[in-house]
């Protein structure tokens, strides 16, 4: 594996340990959501995570990120935004140092939260800016911490995603070539962790 395989497959470890203490159903049911939705987000196959059995059908995302704000309303708007990101080249993302509390309400926390983003992305105000003389093609990789809040209905399906940066936090690097991810890896390198069942 490169340098960031491992820590990208095994993403969510620290949840799933965190699944063995909860016996509440409900919670149980609403982690297991998060998990797969974070998994299928990452491997390009959105369109599973947007499903009925996981999502409800008018979900709002609020996002709040390099001091812009973006408020996606309904499904087609959430589905475009999941477009976009496949077409730049910039849904290879992972969590690491995760803290979860979990409610009946859904479940909030903390999460230092690593992203393979391509150089045109850069120069968005959601993401930084690029350097002068930077290679357009050039993928680089954003770390920072963000906090967010995921509300659920009451058959435990995601309302919708309310995510925010701490600006603080951020960190752009240029890694390796050799040690990117590309998104067809991602999906191969996943796709046994989406299909693990959990206890």
């Amino acid at each position: 594996m490169s340098r960031y395989e491992h820590e990208f497959v095994t993403m969510f470890a620290g949840l799933e340990k965190q699944l063995e203490n909860i016996d509440n159903p409900r919670h149980r049911a609403i982690l297991k959501n998060y998990r797969r939705h974070g998994l299928l987000e990452v491997s390009g196959r959105y369109q599973e995570l947007l499903a009925p059995d996981m999502t409800v059908e008018h979900p709002q995302y609020r996002l709040h990120e390099g001091g812009q704000s973006i408020v996606l309303d309904g499904m087609a708007e959430v589905t475009a935004f999941y477009e976009s990101l496949v077409a730049a080249n910039a849904l290879v993302m992972w969590v690491a140092d995760q803290d979860i509390a979990v409610n009946d309400n859904g479940f909030s926390g903390e999460v230092v939260f690593n992203a393979f983003v391509p150089a045109p992305m850069l120069g968005e105000s959601a993401f930084g800016n690029v350097q002068a003389g930077d290679d357009p093609s050039e993928i680089y990789l954003l770390r920072r911490t963000l906090a967010f809040v995921w509300p659920y209905d009451e058959r435990c399906r995601l309302i919708g995603e309310h995510v925010y940066e701490d600006a603080a936090s951020r960190e752009i690097t240029r890694p390796d070539p050799a040690d990117v991810i590309t998104a067809e890896r991602a999906a191969e390198l996943l796709a046994p962790e989406i299909d693990k069942v959990l206890p």
